[in-house]
């Protein structure tokens, strides 16, 4: 047994890790322990912990399996990261459909937790071009799920948390692109309403849209922030593949003293982040424009040995506004500011995930210091908006809403539960399912 923690550094469990190499691997027996599958290990909270249980790694089956370079279809292992996907599929002009703020995440990992990006208002969620997949179930059997063959697993697998069994490889559709280049505008925006304003002006054409929010902003400033949009550039010439953008460049090399981030600190920084010039429009490589964090390796250490908290939420559209006032307004009020604070309008494509987390309305993405009980008594609070309003928090990077609020969040949670795997658990079902310790 080995203790582990997640990206966010909270919680910290007790579990056992058994490396898979081949999908037809032996895996350890079930007489005792709850399984559960692992790939990067860059989900926030407890999604991808299974205490007192077994984690099957699969960092280890990473191999491309077919490329349609002319239909652009693409089927590989599930251990394989988006960033080895890029590597292969850009230089033929090919790009993912969707991506969450990371490359550094695994396919199987990407269909599990159903992952968004920029382009939700016009894309939808990573599940939608996925076509079909290999799962294997503890009963040794291995399904391939599709819209047509198995299709309520196939529901249930795509933003299924990883529940349902082992993912062992993922087909699904790419996107066609002239070449690595984004043509990004950036605007500043002095409070919500002038976000909503660009937020509709853009949808229609900018395929990528995300704003950054000062959370500590008040008064007639709250909200304010930078409204980043983009398309693909439809240039061919280009002197760099992916590969030269891919590397990580620096490294956070220890783990930060807990007081080095705090509200002096994060209003330093948010005030210089949103008046420093910068160009209105550039050309730049979609690298810096889809996974700017990319480029510092472990920066989670910056939030010191207690970690942090990531709270994302959606409210829907006709309540978005007050309901974005209302947190902002608590979060500032609160002290406990963040400075990777993203706003994002999702739009009304619906995912065949049964547990998708992405619905029609505006997305709320924060991150805070773990400053224990008062960051804990911030996050029921913005839970208690989050509900009142009708809206949702997002489980992969969740680690403390309350079973009532899941269940609230997530009503088809019993109908999917006939799905999951009998030998398969997490830490985080069991919390919001207030089961025991395995299952």
């Amino acid at each position: 047994m080995t203790r582990d923690l997640s990206w966010g550094r909270y919680p910290e469990v007790t579990q056992s890790l058994y490396t898979l190499r081949w999908q037809d691997d032996t895996w350890p027996s079930l007489a005792q322990s709850s399984l559960l599958a692992h790939g990067q290990g860059r989900s926030y909270g407890d999604v991808a912990l299974n205490d007192a249980g077994v984690l099957l790694m699969t960092g280890a089956m990473d191999r491309f399996i077919a490329f349609d370079r002319e239909a652009g279809i693409l089927r590989c292992e599930a251990g394989v990261t988006l960033a080895a996907i890029l590597n292969l599929i850009v230089p033929h002009g090919w790009f993912l459909p969707v991506t969450p703020g990371t490359k550094f995440v695994s396919v199987g990992g990407a269909v599990a937790n159903d992952v968004h990006g920029k382009n939700h208002h016009q894309a939808g969620t990573f599940g939608c071009y996925v076509t079909q997949l290999g799962l294997r179930r503890s009963d040794e059997s291995l399904l391939i799920c599709s819209a047509e063959q198995n299709a309520e697993l196939f529901d249930a697998t795509i933003g299924g948390l990883g529940l349902t069994g082992l993912i062992v490889w993922v087909e699904f559709r790419l996107k066609k692109i002239n070449g690595p280049f984004i043509e990004q505008e950036t605007e500043r925006f002095a409070n919500l309403e002038q976000f909503f304003a660009l937020s509709e002006a853009a949808a229609a054409e900018w395929e990528y849209t995300v704003a950054w929010v000062d959370c500590l902003a008040k008064g007639a400033q709250l909200g304010r922030g930078l409204f980043f949009r983009g398309n693909h550039a439809t240039t061919t010439k280009t002197t760099s593949t992916a590969a030269d953008y891919g590397r990580t460049r620096l490294n956070m090399p220890f783990t930060f003293p807990g007081f080095v981030l705090n509200h002096s600190s994060i209003n330093l920084f948010n005030q210089v982040f949103y008046h420093r010039p910068r160009r209105v429009r550039a050309r730049v490589h979609f690298d810096p424009f889809f996974y700017p964090l990319d480029k510092i390796a472990n920066w989670n250490r910056m939030y010191g040995k207690r970690g942090f908290f990531q709270y994302q939420c959606v409210i829907p559209g006709e309540r978005a506004q007050a309901a974005m006032t209302n947190m902002l307004q608590t979060i500032a009020q609160s002290g406990q500011g963040s400075f990777l604070s993203v706003l994002k309008v999702f739009g009304d494509i619906a995912s065949p995930g049964m547990l998708s987390f992405p619905r029609p309305g505006v997305t709320l993405a924060l991150d805070f210091a773990n400053r224990g009980d008062k960051t804990r008594a911030l996050l029921a609070r913005l839970d208690e908006i989050t509900a009142s309003e009708g809206g949702a928090v997002y489980p992969a990077k969740d680690a403390c809403m309350s079973a009532s609020h899941f269940q609230q969040y997530y009503p088809q949670w019993q109908q999917f539960a006939q799905y999951i795997d009998p030998a398969f658990s997490s830490s985080f079902w069991r919390r919001v399912t207030q089961q025991g310790k395995t299952a």
